[in-house]
């Protein structure tokens, strides 16, 4: 008969469990969370005269957040006499970020003509969701950028929200 030894790492307690008893576990981890990512793009709501729109400028940053691990362990039949264990897992994560990234300033942003079209640098914060893909993350976020610039005051987009999908890797 075959057997599982289950250890509880709070107190080092160790059981041996009966094959029977255990063809379908569930295991359920948390943790703190730290990564790094990139948002590829990120969509911008309506302002003013200006449609919604996309942005692909550049833009990362260091995420901290809670994850939660699923673990799924079971049996699988591959004869009527044969089983092969199998282990499962998923990843999923909420937290906030901060970073650092790029913006598009010119006539059409601003509220008044600067007479210059450039990149603008920006800081971006808020919340995004993560789902663990094994090799990278990928996940949803909500933010703000705040332009670093003397145009700060012009540009339309200063602290209003955002929606974007984001790349990024566990560095934990």
């Amino acid at each position: 008969m075959d057997v599982i030894q289950l250890i509880i790492p709070a107190s080092d307690q160790r059981r041996l469990i009966q094959g029977s008893t255990y063809k379908s576990w569930t295991f359920q981890r948390t943790e703190v969370d730290i990564d790094v990512f990139t948002l590829p793009f990120k969509i911008r709501p309506a302002q003013a005269q200006l449609p919604p729109q996309l942005n692909s400028n550049f833009n990362a940053a260091v995420y901290v957040g809670r994850r939660i691990d699923l673990y799924n362990y079971r049996w699988k039949s591959v004869t009527p006499t044969f089983d092969v264990r199998r282990l499962q897992s998923r990843g999923f994560g909420y937290g906030l970020f901060a970073g650092i990234g790029s913006v598009s300033i010119n006539e059409f942003v601003t509220r008044s003509p600067i007479g210059i079209e450039y990149e603008g640098v920006v800081l971006n914060a808020g919340i995004a969701t993560i789902y663990d893909a094994r090799i990278f993350n990928i996940g949803l976020a909500l933010g703000v950028d705040q332009l670093l610039d003397r145009n700060r005051q012009r540009w339309i987009y200063q602290q209003k929200p955002w929606f974007g999908v984001l790349f990024g890797l566990n560095l934990n």
